[in-house]
C-alpha cells in the first residue's frame, strides 16, 4: 500500500526478482478494469491518513500524493528529510519518531519492529494551527541491528485529541468551574498531609459551604445557581495564596488545601474568603443575587493525620458554623463526649454486623392470651442478639442504636425470615412481628417479605405485622399505603403502642388496621390512677364501636385482667400472661393458637 502511493521510488536498487515482481504487478493492474481500480491516497486522505517511507541512512523522507491535503503543507519540498520535518514539531512533544526508532530497546528480528506515537506539529510558522498525529509505523534494521528504514502513516487525531482532553481534564477538573474536581482535591490534600508530617510543619483545610444554594435553584432555576457556583469559585481563587489549592468538594461546597498554615493563618484566611464572597452582588441572568459562604476549618497534623480524618471534621465544623451562623467561620474544636458516642457507634455497629453474619440473631416469644379464657391466641416475636460472650441483648438495648446507624433494615429482615420459618415449621402457629419505620419504606424489605409469603403458600394469614403509633402518625397517607400494601399480601397489621402518641380515632379508622394493642404505660395502673381507667376504657369503648380488636399491654396481675375482659377487650399480654422467653411457649405447653 505504501509503495504505491509514494511519489518517488521506494527503492533505488532492487534486485531482478524485486523488478519482475513490480513489473507483473503493474501489468496486472493495467489488466484490471477500470471500475475494479481505486486511488490510494485519495482513501488515505479522505480519513485523514499519509503513507511516508524514511530511509534513516540519508535521512531522506519520501510521502504518499496527499501529504499536502492531510498535514496542511503548501510546500511538501519542505519536510523532504527527517530534520526538516522535526522542525515542525511542537517543543510540547514528549517523543517524536526520531526517538521512538532510534532509541528503541527493541530488535529487528526480521519481521521489523512496531511503534505507535502522539505528537503535535505545527504545519506552518507563525500559524494558529496545530495538528495532533498519531503516528504508526514499523522499523526495519541492517545486518548490525541499527536502523536504516521506517515505513509508516500519518493520522491527523484533533477530534480524538479533544475527546481525549476533555476526557482528562474531567478526571481531574470540575466542569463548572474549572477547578480541581473532589478526586484530585482529595489527592493533593493526602500530599499536603504527607509533607506537613515529613517537614513537622503544619497545613489546613477549609471547607466552604454555599449558603441557601437550594433556595436559589428554587427562585432562579439551576442555571441561574451555576452561574452563581462559578462566580464563588473565581472570588475564592481571587484571595488565595500561589502555593494553595482550590476544588470543588461537592454540589454546593468548596475545599481550600492551604500549605505552611498555621491556626492563625487558617482563620485570617478564612475571613478573607468569607469577605470575597459577600462584598459585591453576583452578576447573573437573572440579575444581581446575594450570596454568602460559611466555612469550617481544620488543621494538620494537630487535628488530624490523614485526609479522611480531615475531611470529616471540616464537615464537623462547618456544620456547627452553620448551626450557630451562617456566614461564619468555625475551626474544628474537640469534643470529648462526641468522640466516645462515635465509638461506641462504631462498636455497636461491629456487634451488630457481625451477629448477624454469626447467625446471632435469633426470637424470643411473648404469648398474646385472648382475655375470655385465657388461651394463647398468638405469640408476638422478639429480636433477641447473643454477644460473643453469650450474653443476651434485647430489642431495647439494640434497636434505637440500629435506628440511628442505618442497621435497623437488616436485622428486621431477619426476624421475617426466623418469623417464617416459625410459621412455616408450625401450621396451626400464629404470630406477629415488630417493623420499624425505616423498613415500611425499604423496597428490599418489601421484597423480601413478597418473596418469602410466595415462597410459602398460605402462611400470610397467620402473620400479623406490627407498626408502632408513633411511627404511624408521622405521615398519614404514607403509613395507610403501607397498611394496604400488607394487607393486600395477605397479612393482618396491628398499631403497637397505642395512646402513647394520642392519634385521633379518626386517623385510626382511616389507616384500616385490624388490631389495636394499648400502651401498657396506660394499663398497668388502671387499678390506682382514675386517669390511666379513664382513658383506657374509652379507648376500648371506642376501638369496639370501629369493630377493632383491642390488646391490652403490660397487664400485671388477675385484677386487672379481669377489669380489662369486662371492659371488653378481647387480647392479654405481659407478666400475668406470661413474659418472653427463648422457648417456644407453643412447645412447651402443648397449646397451640386459636384463630382470631
Amino acid at each position: 500500500m505504501v509503495s504505491a502511493d509514494l511519489a518517488l521510488p521506494i527503492a533505488t536498487s532492487q534486485s531482478h526478482v524485486e523488478m519482475d515482481a513490480e513489473a507483473g504487478s503493474a501489468n496486472r493492474a493495467a489488466e484490471t478494469p477500470p471500475s475494479a481500480q481505486f486511488d490510494a491516497a485519495q482513501i488515505l486522505a479522505s480519513v485523514g491518513e499519509v503513507a511516508y517511507d524514511w530511509r534513516i541512512e540519508t535521512d531522506v523522507l519520501l510521502w504518499g500524493q496527499n501529504v499536502a491535503q492531510v498535514l496542511l503543507i503548501h510546500d511538501p519540498s519542505r519536510i523532504a528529510t527527517g530534520r526538516a520535518f522535526a522542525e515542525l514539531l511542537e517543543a510540547e512533544n514528549v517523543q517524536a519518531r526520531f526517538d521512538a526508532v532510534m532509541q528503541s530497546r527493541q530488535r529487528d528480528e526480521g519481521h521489523g519492529v512496531g511503534y505507535q506515537i502522539q505528537y503535535c506539529l505545527r504545519p506552518e510558522a507563525g500559524s494558529e494551527t496545530k495538528l495532533w498525529i498519531e503516528d504508526t509505523g514499523r522499523w526495519f534494521a541492517d545486518a548490525t541491528g541499527r536502523p536504516i528504514r521506517a515505513l509508516g502513516v500519518l493520522r491527523v487525531i484533533n477530534e480524538r485529541y479533544e475527546h481525549e482532553r476533555k476526557l482528562s481534564f474531567l478526571a481531574r477538573c470540575d466542569g463548572l468551574t474549572g477547578e480541581l474536581n473532589r478526586h484530585r482535591l482529595t489527592e493533593v490534600l493526602e500530599d499536603t498531609i504527607e509533607e506537613t508530617l515529613q517537614s513537622r510543619s503544619s497545613c489546613g483545610f477549609l471547607l466552604v459551604g454555599v449558603d441557601d444554594l437550594t433556595r436559589i435553584n428554587d427562585a432562579y432555576g439551576f442555571d441561574v445557581a451555576d452561574q452563581v457556583i462559578a462566580a464563588i469559585a473565581r472570588r475564592l481563587r481571587s484571595r488565595m495564596r500561589g502555593k494553595d489549592t482550590l476544588g470543588r468538594f461537592s454540589g454546593s461546597k468548596f475545599g481550600l488545601v492551604l500549605r505552611d498554615c498555621t491556626p492563625d493563618d487558617m482563620a485570617i484566611a478564612a475571613e478573607r474568603m468569607l469577605a470575597g464572597v459577600r462584598a459585591d452582588m453576583i452578576p447573573t441572568s437573572a440579575g444581581p443575587i446575594a450570596a454568602t459562604v460559611t466555612i469550617g476549618g481544620v488543621t494538620a497534623p494537630r487535628h488530624a493525620r490523614s485526609a479522611a480524618e480531615m475531611l470529616s471534621r471540616a464537615h464537623e465544623s462547618l456544620d456547627g458554623a452553620k448551626t450557630r451562623r451562617r456566614g461564619s467561620y468555625s475551626p474544628y474544636r474537640p469534643n470529648i463526649e462526641r468522640d466516645a458516642v462515635r465509638r461506641e457507634n462504631a462498636r455497636i455497629t461491629e456487634e451488630i454486623i457481625a451477629a448477624l453474619n454469626e447467625r446471632r440473631v435469633f426470637l424470643a416469644y411473648e404469648t398474646v392470651a385472648t382475655a375470655a379464657d385465657r388461651r394463647p391466641a398468638f405469640y408476638e416475636c422478639l429480636m433477641r442478639i447473643r454477644r460473643s460472650d453469650g450474653s443476651l441483648l434485647p430489642a431495647s438495648n439494640i434497636v434505637p442504636a440500629a435506628e440511628r446507624l442505618g442497621l435497623v433494615r437488616l436485622l428486621d429482615f431477619r426476624v421475617l425470615e426466623l418469623v417464617v420459618d416459625e410459621l412455616t415449621a408450625a401450621p396451626a402457629l400464629q404470630a406477629s412481628v415488630n417493623v420499624s419505620p425505616a423498613s415500611t419504606a425499604d423496597p428490599d424489605w418489601w421484597a423480601g417479605l413478597a418473596s418469602l409469603l410466595r415462597a410459602h403458600t398460605g402462611l400470610a394469614g397467620r402473620l400479623i405485622v406490627e407498626i408502632t403509633e408513633s411511627a404511624a402518625i408521622q405521615d398519614i397517607e404514607e403509613t395507610r399505603g403501607f397498611v394496604a400494601r400488607v394487607k393486600d399480601l395477605g397479612c393482618r397489621i396491628a398499631i403497637d403502642d397505642f395512646g402513647a402518641g394520642y392519634t385521633s380515632f379518626r386517623n385510626l379508622r382511616r389507616l384500616g388496621v385490624d388490631l389495636v394493642k394499648i400502651d401498657g404505660a396506660f394499663v398497668q395502673d388502671i387499678m390506682r390512677a382514675e386517669d390511666d381507667r379513664a382513658f383506657v376504657r374509652t379507648l376500648l369503648d371506642l376501638a369496639s364501636r370501629l369493630g377493632l380488636k383491642t390488646v391490652a399491654e403490660w397487664v400485671p396481675d388477675e385484677p386487672v385482667a379481669q377489669t380489662l375482659q369486662m371492659w371488653g377487650c378481647d387480647y392479654l399480654q405481659g407478666a400475668w400472661i406470661g413474659l418472653a422467653s427463648t422457648e417456644r411457649p407453643w412447645i412447651a405447653s402443648g397449646a397451640a393458637t386459636i384463630a382470631i
